[in-house]
């Protein structure tokens, strides 16, 4: 199994609409219903600010691959361009779920 979790420092203030843009678009429920996904949660700071943290688990490289090919995980990256700053990736690879 491959658990990725991907810290998005959001632009001032922009965290919410971040949020938004990627549920409106039906990214997040797109994600979660690939082949070989585990786990896909976004998750905030108790105390605010402007990072989110999303939780990915795939079930192995193909799989993970593969999300990488689709076509809302290209649209993610676009809608990141307008609302994020930077993108901090933390990747662990596990023999158990």
């Amino acid at each position: 199994m491959i658990v990725l979790n991907v810290t998005y420092k959001c632009k001032a203030d922009m965290r919410d609409d971040f949020l938004e843009a990627i549920m409106a678009e039906g990214i997040d429920i797109a994600c979660r219903a690939e082949d070989g996904n585990l786990k896909y949660d976004y998750y905030m700071p108790a105390e605010g600010g402007n990072e989110m943290l999303l939780v990915e688990k795939w079930r192995d490289a193909d799989a993970l691959a593969a999300h990488q090919a689709q076509d809302h995980f290209k649209r993610l990256g676009e809608i990141k361009s307008e609302f994020v700053e930077e993108t901090l990736i933390d990747k662990f690879i596990t023999e158990s779920e």
